[in-house]
């Protein structure tokens, strides 16, 4: 059993499936985590005793071993009678925890901090942020002995550091509006931190704050003088005479640095060098989140980068390319049916060729590719592949993976109607997990989740918060594409609180102009006009629409109404008794609603039991409205006139 060990905060310890395990009293934790000061080095007993009890009692040492038994008791709980122990060991005199580095958080932390220091700033954002969120108190907090004080000291400055680490990493990646938070809290709490002030002070520079920025230099000078009576150092001043000249130190266009680093690529990278398809996901993952062209150049792209990596003859490779474009996805739809298919068959010839010597986390991902492009594809696969690569996910514990597996997890949640709730607990687990490891691409997507599943169940108080989530994020990401939905939203409430018709078509017009050239051609393809008959039935309004109307994929369901109000009946009819069961999507719903006024109209008993069947499980559901675009009425009023 692989145990995890936490001193940055209470002195706890978990099993490998995340629960506490129990170390009974407060001498008992003092013992383990005076064995994590000293890193693996030997305590000897007497040591022990010293630490435990500032005036030993009798019987000291014989209660120092009964500790170290239940320790062993409760962290090796598999070790059979009378064997070794193999993490809390004896030797010599004493007594040492052989742990591995990554099984106690502080230790962990150390070595990322390390390694922060001399990483590039993407790699070192992402060290600091993993292990900057297991603090949970200051270390050692359980006990006020010298030994603990001592370390706590030395933990909390390595943590200062990393907070500064981690914002001079922000900066240099562009992103000062994120930095500005900790660093204010940073020099509240400590304010003798020069590095701090400096930072925050060039970080509010970079948003546009230079009031701001040169205020806080003027603080920071005004309390290092008052209170220690000496000068700010040279970069303070040297800061605060450039903020005052406008010129940012360090700073480059983004132009000039593009140009450097692309010509430094091209001199170093070979250009038949597989690296350059991995480099090349990575800039289409940034492309499709841009919004506008870029979505539809980067799935573009993406397709022609998978096929390249194919004809290479590197199984792992092409695991690497298909799996790395983890773009989120919220639209059940594809916005090109045969490429998805094809990127899925390109998946799953990688993980036959991998086989059992397949990475976990390629796997993971290979399966999460398949899950989430067969979206609205038939058959129990799709399914199994989101619920395996959501298994391999959890079991891994990294955060990007389970966001990517849990993106495929709601593609696969459409096999029958009335799932909304379902929908709305892994939008809730996206948000959170996002918002915990800085994932804003997915709190994003978690926020559409939950925007949908709201409004399904009639909650537009709540869909409403999430809209407001996904503008602050989209304005703050720059990730333009997100207006997209959350302006649809805002017509589909005014449709669903019923107000007047004119006002309505209007917002749905709006919202269908900011589709032209959002590059989601499966969104877009006859979503307006499905709207309107839907706001022309719930107004009672003739359902007329020009000949050359485009319904794309949703011709079938509207055919046999639009027949019925032409008075061609009988072609209606049979429209009606052509009409497919709707496909597992957003719109399942909305379609089962149309199928359902057509059948009653012309009294087809079959379809209308179909309808009825159907519906029944989203009793409590508006239909349509889990889109988060549109809406075809409550269900129950639809189930009422069906039975």
């Amino acid at each position: 059993m692989r145990v995890r060990i936490g001193v940055l905060g209470p002195v706890l310890a978990w099993d490998e499936a995340g629960s506490e395990l129990d170390l009974r009293g407060p001498r008992h934790r003092a013992v383990l985590a005076r064995l994590v000061v000293a890193r693996g080095r030997v305590v000897p007993v007497d040591r022990l005793v010293d630490d435990l009890w500032g005036e030993p009692p009798q019987g000291a040492v014989g209660a120092v071993r009964t500790f170290v038994a239940a320790l062993r008791r409760a962290l090796e709980p598999d070790r059979r009678p009378r064997s070794p122990a193999r993490l809390l060991v004896t030797e010599g005199p004493g007594y040492a925890l052989r742990a591995e580095p990554e099984a106690v958080d502080a230790w962990r932390f150390e070595a990322a901090v390390a390694e922060a220091a001399t990483a590039p700033s993407h790699q070192a954002l992402a060290l600091l942020d993993g292990v900057l969120g297991e603090w949970r108190g200051p270390a050692y907090a359980d006990f006020d002995e010298a030994w603990a004080g001592t370390d706590r000291s030395r933990l909390d400055q390595l943590r200062l550091a990393a907070i500064e680490r981690r914002a001079d990493a922000l900066l240099e990646l562009g992103r000062p509006g994120e930095a500005v938070p900790d660093l204010d809290a940073l020099v509240a709490e400590h304010p003798w931190r020069e590095e701090a002030w400096r930072l925050l002070a060039l970080a509010l520079y970079r948003t546009g704050r230079q009031a701001d920025a040169l205020a806080v230099l003027r603080r920071a000078r005004a309390l290092l003088d008052e209170r220690q009576g000496v000068e700010p150092n040279v970069r303070l001043r040297r800061l605060e005479t450039d903020l005052l000249r406008q010129a940012d130190p360090g700073a480059e266009g983004a132009e000039q640095v593009w140009a450097a680093t692309a010509a430094a690529y091209d001199q170093t990278v070979g250009r038949q060098s597989p690296a350059r398809l991995e480099s090349t996901v990575g800039l289409l993952r940034s492309l499709a989140l841009t919004g506008g062209t870029g979505l539809g150049a980067a799935q573009e792209q993406w397709a022609a980068t998978v096929a390249a990596a194919e004809r290479l003859d590197d199984p792992e490779l092409a695991a690497r390319v298909i799996g790395g474009y983890d773009v989120p996805a919220i639209w059940t739809r594809s916005d090109d049916p045969a490429r998805s298919a094809r990127i899925v068959a390109a998946a799953e010839q990688a993980l036959a060729r991998l086989g059992s010597d397949a990475h976990e986390v390629d796997r993971a991902r290979l399966l999460s590719v398949v899950a989430v492009e067969s979206r609205g594809v038939p058959g129990p696969r799709p399914a199994q592949a989101a619920a395996e690569a959501e298994r391999l996910a959890r079991s891994l514990g990294e955060p990007a993976l389970l966001a990517f597996a849990l993106n495929g997890v709601f593609m696969q949640t459409f096999h029958r109607t009335g799932l909304a709730p379902e929908r709305d607990g892994i939008g809730a687990e996206l948000v959170a997990l996002a918002t915990r490891h800085r994932l804003p691409a997915y709190a994003i997507l978690g926020h559409l989740v939950r925007l949908q599943a709201r409004s399904a169940l009639s909650d537009f108080d709540g869909a409403d918060e999430h809209t407001a989530a996904v503008e602050s994020l989209a304005e703050r990401y720059e990730r333009p594409g997100a207006g997209v939905f959350t302006d649809w939203y805002r017509a589909m409430r005014l449709a669903a609180r019923d107000a007047p018709f004119e006002k309505t078509e209007a917002a749905y017009r709006s919202a269908a102009a900011r589709l032209d050239g959002a590059g989601m051609p499966g969104v877009q393809r006859g979503l307006l006009p499905l709207a309107m008959l839907c706001v022309r039935m719930q107004h009672g309004r003739p359902l007329r629409f020009a000949d050359d109307t485009d319904w794309g994929p949703y011709e079938p369901w509207t055919s046999p109404l639009l027949l019925l109000e032409a008075g061609r009946h009988d072609e209606a009819v049979a429209a009606l008794q052509r009409t497919p069961v709707p496909p597992g999507d957003l719109l399942t719903e909305a379609m089962w609603a149309l199928t359902g006024r057509a059948a009653i109209a012309l009294g087809d008993k079959t379809m209308i039991a179909n309808a009825e069947a159907a519906l029944a499980p989203a009793a409590g559901e508006l239909a349509g409205a889990g889109s988060g675009m549109l809406t075809a009425g409550p269900v129950s009023d639809l189930l009422d006139a069906l039975r």
